[in-house]
């Protein structure tokens, strides 16, 4: 029985500075920094990123930390808040799948703000975000699933990442740690009724996670105190947002052996996660067959429960509509080859094609599926042709995830079809091998997006 979750979670952060980082822990944070680039950039040129820019451009004050969104030095909490918003902005941002989280935008964004404010190296910023993705995925373990009926996890759990992953880089001992977590406890927020309908709340929810747990650790730094039963106490956190006070001794019990970071899903779509795995199935099942958008006369998905209750969507009209819907991802998927960048672009919105594909679609929860949510995220895809054959797929996994991973050469093309869009092919290039070689902290980004920016 575990006394006190959040002491020995704190306990746990702080020994990531002084313990030897395992070199395959460090590739997989760099492959997590790699792959959170790859989504701000593209990112950065959109609300509500921008918006926030410029409405708060008059109060940014002197810093060293990068604000992407417009290229200047920045505060540690304005860089955080505006590149953790612009980095969940196109959907393209990692996944724990066990806690049903995005870590990275709310972890990484303050952590580099950090580090670069202090003046750290590389390993200083892989150590912060390794100990901020620990914290944070195993919190989230301990109120989900029951949490996500109504939280957004990344807005909420992503505060925890934020507050370590600061206070690791401003040199909080464990006693801090455990202050900036308590603090964090109180500091969190995200609704899910925020993106069931269009709205631009969705990517300011990790952003507020990363300004907020920044704030408790700059508190925390400064000897500011927080309730240190936040996590588990009859109104703390996991009683306020879950079925329980948390199942703490789940979340914790292999806290010596399995290393959250190295267990990642980096995203192979741009939309949202719970359609992955009826998309692979069905590119699968073209692959296999041969069909074009034009044979299919049906579909029919079978999901668990978030594919349904939040991505069955048969009509829309916006952007942000389009990357939770099955039926409009799918269409994407078979008129254009793939579900990324392009897929949301004005004109595909209304593409004549895809939008003939929408009525073909149509989703149900399936028991066996829901039942083995979030540790499994599968699909059953039943697909008719107009020539009469019919097609069955069970996909018990999705590209991109644990056990189906991007490779590092996929990770690598992923970063340059995102970023070499922005910032052009050889900086991109160069961007990417300082990722995996360099042991300085990112900088600043080439003027051409800054030029962009202004």
């Amino acid at each position: 029985m575990v006394d006190n979750p959040l002491l020995t979670l704190a306990e746990h952060a702080a020994s990531w500075r002084g313990r030897p980082l395992p070199d395959e822990v460090a590739h997989h944070a760099r492959r997590a920094l790699i792959d959170w680039f790859a989504a701000l950039l593209p990112g950065l040129s959109k609300p509500p990123a921008t918006l926030l820019a410029a409405a708060m451009a008059a109060e940014r004050g002197p810093g060293r930390s990068i604000c992407y969104v417009d290229g200047q030095p920045s505060p540690l909490r304005h860089a955080a808040l505006l590149n953790a918003t612009a980095s969940h902005t196109v959907e393209f941002d990692d996944i724990f799948r066990d806690a049903g989280y995005h870590p990275g935008c709310p972890t990484i964004a303050p952590a580099l703000a950090a580090v670069q404010q202090q003046g750290g190296s590389m390993d200083d910023l892989l150590r912060a975000i390794t100990a901020g993705y620990e914290v944070s995925c195993r919190i989230g373990m301990a109120v989900q699933p029951s949490h996500y009926k109504n939280w957004h996890t990344t807005g909420t759990v992503g505060t925890f990442g934020a507050a370590v992953a600061t206070a690791m880089a401003l040199g909080c001992d464990a006693e801090k740690i455990g202050h900036a977590i308590a603090t964090a406890a109180t500091f969190a927020g995200g609704l899910q009724q925020a993106f069931l309908s269009d709205s631009m709340s969705k990517p300011l929810h990790p952003g507020h996670a990363a300004d907020a747990g920044a704030l408790a650790a700059i508190g925390a730094a400064a000897g500011v105190t927080g309730a240190l039963d936040a996590l588990h106490g009859p109104k703390g956190f996991a009683a306020a947002t879950s079925e329980d006070a948390g199942k703490w001794d789940k979340a914790l019990a292999d806290l010596d052996s399995r290393v959250c970071i190295t267990e990642m899903t980096f995203k192979n779509h741009g939309c949202c996660g719970h359609i992955f795995a009826a998309l692979d199935a069905v590119r699968d099942l073209q692959v296999e067959h041969g069909f074009t958008a034009t044979e299919v006369a049906r579909i029919r998905v079978g999901g668990y429960g978030p594919t349904k209750s939040i991505c069955d969507r048969p009509s829309i009209t916006t952007e942000q509509e389009a990357r939770f819907s099955v039926q409009f991802t799918m269409g994407a998927l078979l008129v254009l080859g793939g579900v990324r960048i392009a897929a949301f672009e004005p004109a595909n919105l209304v593409n004549r094609a895809i939008r003939a594909i929408m009525p073909k679609v149509t989703v149900e929860l399936d028991p066996e599926l829901a039942d083995a949510y979030p540790a499994k995220r599968a699909a059953k895809v039943w697909l008719d042709l107009a020539d009469g054959r019919q097609l069955y797929r069970y996909q018990p996994t999705r590209k991109g995830d644990p056990d189906a991973p991007l490779s590092d050469a996929e990770l690598g093309e992923k970063f340059r079809e995102l970023c070499a869009p922005v910032i052009g092919a050889p900086a991109a290039e160069a961007m990417l091998d300082g990722l995996w070689q360099g042991s300085a902290v990112p900088g600043a980004l080439p003027q051409i997006l800054r030029q962009a920016a202004e």
